[in-house]
C-alpha cells in the first residue's frame, strides 16, 4: 500500500505546465531523488507533495495519514529567537510549550507558569519532544542559546534542518538540503538518514549525496515524471539511452512529416483526388508536432580572461585575524601561483570568507602580511548573490552600466542572445530577479561575473542550485581557466574534480593545506592519525610471552631495514598523490584505480611496519 500518492496532476503558471497530469506512487521507507533542469518544477512537486501548494487538477491522497515536513530550498530569514526555540517550533503546539519551559527555567522565573506548562506537557504525554530537540541539538552541534537573526547561511541551515526533523515527521521533504551546509554535517545528515527508517524524498545538486541517498530515482521533464526506479549511476547510464532514441524517433517522424506536406502541396489534380483519411492523418501529425515539447539547450558559458597575472598571485606570511577573543585565521602562510586551483573547506562560521577576504586584501590581517602580485584582475562570486537587485530585470542585472552589448574576450555580443546562452529566454530576461528559481539565481550570477575579464576567479559557494548539466560545465570551464581559482565549496564531488589542493580548517584558526581534491585530502589526514597512533597503540599492547626473548638475527635485520623500507613505502605514497592530483592522469585509462588500489595497499603496509617497528625496537630496549 503507499504512504502517499498523486493522480492526475496538473498545475501551470502561465505556458506550458510545468506539471502535466502527473501520477506517482510513493512507498514507505523509499529515498527518492528527484532531478531535473532548473525550473521544471522540482521545487513545485515538492511543495504539492507537502500540501503547501494546491494544484490546479488531480487529486492527493495521504493514506497512511503520513506527518509530512518540507525542509525548503529558501530559509526564511525574518525568524528570530534562539536556536532552541526555532528548534523546537518545529514540533508544533508542543515543541512552542517546551520553547516556553525551557526560557523560563533559563530565567529562574515564576514557578507557577513553569508547573503550569509542565502540567499541559504531561497531560499531552510530551516529555518525548524534549528528548528529541535535545538530542537533535547535540546531533548537529548547535548551541542552543545562539540568536537566530544573526547566524550566518549555513548555520541557519542546519538550525532549520533540525527544525524539520524535530517533529518527527514520516515523510521528511528536502529541497536541496546541503546549500551552505559545511561537509560535516551533510556527512551527520546523511548518516542520520540512512540510519532512519524515514521516508525521505529530496532535490539535491550534491551528486555524492545522491549516490549515497538514493534507491529510486525520479525525473520530472517538459512537464511529464519519469519513475527510473534505480540508483543514480543506473540512471545516468538508461537516461543517455532514452534520449538517444527520443531523438532518433523524432528524426523519423519528422522525415514523415515532410513527405505528407510534399504530397498534400502536388498538383491540382492530385489535391482533387487525394485521400481524404490521409489529409485527416496529416493534420493530426502538425498537431502532435506542434505539441512537442523540446528539451531546452545546453548552458553555453565562456570565461572573459584578463591578461595573464604575473606567476606570483598572492603571498600570505604568518597571517593571523580575530574576533574579539576567537582566533578565525591563526599564523597561516601560502603562496598561491599562477594556475593553481584551491578548493577552501571547513565548518560553517570557521572563516573561510573571511580567509578569502584577508588573501584578496579586502581585509587587512591583525599580524603577517599579504602581497598581491602584478596585473592581479580578481572576479568574486558571493554565496549570497548580493549584487543582484532583485527589483530589476535579468537583463538590467547583467548590464547593470544599462545598453544592450556585452563583451566576452573582446567579442561584442546582443544581451538577449547572450542570456539565453545560459538559457534564459526572451521574456525570462525581461522578468525581475525576484521571479526566478535559486538555480537561476546562480546562472545569472555567473552570467554577469563572466562579462568581466579576470585572472583570479574567487568564487564562494558557486555550486548551490545549479542542475547537474550546468554543474558539470562550470566543472570543465574551471579546469580549462588559465588564470587562478579559489573556491569555497562544501560539494565534495566538485572538489574533486576541479581543485588541486586543498586548504583546510584545522580549528583554533588553524588552516593548512594539502595537494589534491577532496579524497586526497582525506586520504593523507587518515594516514596522519594513523601515523601519530600508531606508536601509542604499540606502547599499549600488552607484552605477550615471546617478545621477552632475545631478537633473532632475522628480527634484528628486519629492525635495521624497517626505517628505510618505511621511508621508501612514504616516498611512494607521497609521489603517487601528486600523480593523482594532475587533471592530465584522470585522462589514462584504469590509472585512478589502480593508482587508489596502491595507496591503500601502502595505507595499510606504512601502519603495519611502524607496529612491527615499535615492537622490536621495544624488545630491543628490553634486552640491552
Amino acid at each position: 500500500m503507499s504512504q502517499l500518492s498523486i493522480h492526475s496532476i496538473s498545475i501551470a503558471f502561465g505556458g506550458f505546465p510545468v506539471l502535466d497530469k502527473v501520477s506517482l506512487d510513493i512507498q514507505k521507507g523509499q529515498r527518492i531523488s528527484i532531478l531535473g533542469r532548473n525550473g521544471t518544477g522540482k521545487s513545485t512537486l515538492l511543495k504539492i507533495l507537502s500540501g503547501e501548494l494546491q494544484p490546479d487538477n488531480g487529486e492527493i491522497i495521504n493514506s497512511t495519514s503520513s506527518r509530512i515536513t518540507l525542509l525548503p530550498q529558501d530559509i526564511p530569514l525574518t525568524i528570530t529567537g534562539t536556536a532552541y526555540e526555532v528548534v523546537a517550533s518545529g514540533a508544533g503546539n508542543l515543541g512552542a510549550d517546551f520553547a516556553r519551559l525551557h526560557k523560563l527555567i533559563k530565567e529562574d522565573r515564576e514557578s507557577a507558569q513553569i508547573i503550569e506548562l509542565q502540567s499541559r506537557i504531561e497531560q499531552n504525554d510530551g516529555w518525548g519532544i524534549g528528548t528529541v530537540i535535545e538530542r537533535l541539538l547535540s546531533f548537529f552541534q548547535i548551541d542552543e542559546d545562539f540568536d537566530y537573526s544573526s547566524l550566518s547561511g549555513g548555520m541557519k541551515r542546519k538550525v532549520f534542518l533540525a527544525r524539520a526533523l524535530a517533529g518527527e515527521p514520516d515523510i521528511l521533504l528536502l529541497d536541496e538540503p546541503t546549500n551552505h551546509l559545511d561537509i560535516e554535517t551533510i556527512s551527520k545528515l546523511e548518516d542520520y538518514i540512512i540510519g532512519s527508517n524515514l521516508t525521505v524524498i529530496f532535490v539535491t545538486h550534491d551528486r555524492r549525496l545522491l549516490r549515497k541517498l538514493a534507491t529510486r530515482i525520479i525525473e520530472v521533464d517538459r512537464g511529464n515524471i519519469f519513475d527510473w526506479s534505480c540508483d543514480y549511476q543506473t540512471f545516468l547510464e538508461r537516461k543517455d539511452a532514452q534520449l538517444e532514441a527520443e531523438q532518433k524517433e523524432w528524426e523519423r517522424f519528422d522525415k514523415k512529416l515532410a513527405q505528407e506536406e510534399i504530397w498534400i502541396r502536388r498538383g491540382i489534380k492530385a489535391r482533387r483526388t487525394r485521400n481524404e483519411g490521409r489529409v485527416r492523418a496529416l493534420k493530426k501529425m502538425r498537431e502532435e508536432r506542434k505539441k512537442r515539447r523540446q528539451q531546452s539547450g545546453k548552458v553555453s558559458m565562456q570565461i572573459s580572461e584578463a591578461q595573464r597575472s604575473g606567476n606570483k598571485v598572492i603571498e600570505a606570511q604568518n597571517i593571523s585575524f580575530s574576533y574579539d577573543s576567537k582566533k578565525i585565521v591563526n599564523d597561516f602562510s601560502s603562496t598561491i601561483t599562477r594556475g593553481d586551483r584551491i578548493g577552501i573547506i571547513g565548518p560553517n562560521g570557521c572563516g573561510k570568507t573571511t580567509l578569502l577576504n584577508i588573501l584578496l586584501g579586502n581585509l587587512k590581517p591583525q599580524k603577517g602580511i599579504v602581497t598581491v602580485g602584478e596585473s592581479v584582475e580578481a572576479t568574486y562570486f558571493d554565496q549570497l548573490r548580493d549584487i543582484l537587485d532583485p527589483e530589476k530585470t535579468v537583463w538590467e542585472n547583467t548590464v547593470p552600466s544599462g545598453g544592450d552589448t556585452v563583451f566576452v574576450n573582446g567579442s561584442p555580443k546582443h544581451i538577449i542572445s547572450y542570456l539565453q546562452d545560459f538559457l534564459f529566454t526572451p521574456d525570462r530576461a525581461k522578468s525581475p530577479v525576484k521571479q526566478l528559481s535559486g538555480g537561476e539565481r546562480n546562472r545569472l550570477m555567473l552570467a554577469r561575473l563572466f562579462t568581466n575579464p579576470s585572472n583570479l576567479l574567487v568564487l564562494d559557494e558557486p555550486t548551490n542550485d545549479l542542475d547537474t548539466e550546468t554543474l558539470e560545465l562550470l566543472e570543465e570551464l574551471l579546469l580549462e581557466f588559465r588564470g587562478t581559482v579559489l573556491v569555497v565549496s562544501h560539494d565534495r564531488e566538485f572538489l574533486n574534480n576541479v581543485v588541486s589542493s586543498i586548504i583546510a580548517y584545522e580549528g583554533e584558526g588553524g588552516f593548512k593545506e594539502y595537494v589534491g581534491g577532496y579524497d586526497d585530502w582525506i586520504r593523507q589526514t587518515t594516514q596522519l592519525i594513523k601515523n601519530q597512533a600508531a606508536p601509542k597503540k604499540a606502547k599499549q599492547q600488552k607484552p605477550k610471552t615471546p617478545d621477552q626473548k632475545k631478537l633473532s638475527y632475522k628480527e634484528k635485520k628486519t629492525l635495521e631495514e624497517l626505517p628505510k623500507q618505511i621511508e621508501k613505502m612514504e616516498t611512494e605514497f607521497e609521489k603517487l598523490s601528486l600523480e593523482m592530483a594532475n587533471p592530465d592522469n584522470f585522462q589514462k585509462p584504469g590509472f585512478i584505480t589502480e593508482a587508489q588500489q596502491r595507496l591503500e595497499i601502502l595505507e595499510t603496509e606504512i601502519s603495519s611496519s611502524y607496529l612491527k617497528w615499535e615492537e622490536l625496537e621495544s624488545r630491543s630496549d628490553r634486552n640491552n
